[in-house]
């Protein structure tokens, strides 16, 4: 037995099939019945409303093949609902808290040991800190570590945290990180010799940080070997502007990071 379409038209008289367009806003389109043109300016179910340049309204309905867009024939549909939007994020990856006020500060700080690795902190975390209340204040080194800890009295509602540079085995460093046995501090580190090398080359647009030989100073080495001018800040301050986000540090120091805010934030700090 023969199977036969429910149209009988035959082939050659089947109109050709036209491209489905969705309606979207400023769509310059004209119908094809009254030759009105104008630009979409609202699609709702089944109908579409046209605005020609006079401001003059027309609502026409959704038809096959109702409409001449660019001289050709097609199909206007609804268009599509847009995505849902996503959630946003803060610069460490945390979801955004829109409208929220910063806490109270917290007795709890966290304590890294210069004015980059400060202000590194607060272009990634600033807005995750503020809204749990900790204050970043740093630190010229961490030679006198002991007595500042000494001094800040930490204890359970006011926790130390703090992030040391090259903090490796063997180290000056690390040594006096191990001197410091209080409970309610913590001291965490990364392996870097300076929180610069923490900022992925690529995110700078360099293959890899430079090695300066042991001796030199080594940001003004790494100024000169990248040809960048003999002045740190400046260099600072265009490394900084690179960060963006979480995804242009290392993961060595991002988790050091996440690690003391955690510290200083657990339940009764």
């Amino acid at each position: 037995m023969r199977s036969y379409s429910p149209d009988l038209t035959p082939p050659w008289k089947r109109p050709a099939p036209v491209p489905e367009v969705p309606a979207e806003p400023d769509l310059v389109v004209e119908e094809v019945a009254t030759g009105f043109c104008g630009a979409v300016i609202r699609c709702e179910a089944g109908t579409v409303t046209l605005e020609d340049r006079f401001g003059k309204h027309r609502v026409f309905p959704l038809e096959p093949r109702g409409f001449l867009l660019e001289g050709k024939v097609v199909t206007l549909v609804r268009p599509s609902a847009p995505p849902p939007a996503r959630p946003a994020r803060t610069a460490s990856g945390s979801l955004a808290v829109p409208g929220a006020r910063a806490r109270v500060a917290r007795a709890g700080r966290i304590y890294v040991e210069g004015r980059h690795d400060a202000e590194l902190v607060e272009r990634v975390w600033g807005d995750d800190l503020r809204i749990e209340g900790v204050v970043v204040e740093y630190l010229e080194g961490i030679d006198d570590l002991p007595s500042i800890v000494a001094e800040f009295a930490p204890g359970p509602d006011a926790r130390l945290g703090v992030l040391v540079d090259h903090l490796v085995a063997g180290s000056k460093e690390s040594r006096i990180a191990a001197s410091v046995t209080d409970p309610h501090v913590l001291v965490v580190g990364h392996p870097y010799i300076d929180v610069w090398e923490a900022v992925k080359p690529s995110s700078l647009g360099i293959a890899a940080w430079p090695r300066i030989p042991h001796g030199q100073d080594w940001k003004t080495g790494v100024c000169r070997a990248l040809g960048w001018p003999d002045n740190t800040g400046a260099a600072w301050q265009h490394i900084l502007s690179r960060v963006r986000s979480y995804k242009d540090l290392e993961p060595a120091l991002l988790g050091r990071v996440e690690e003391l805010i955690d510290f200083v934030t657990e339940p009764g700090a």
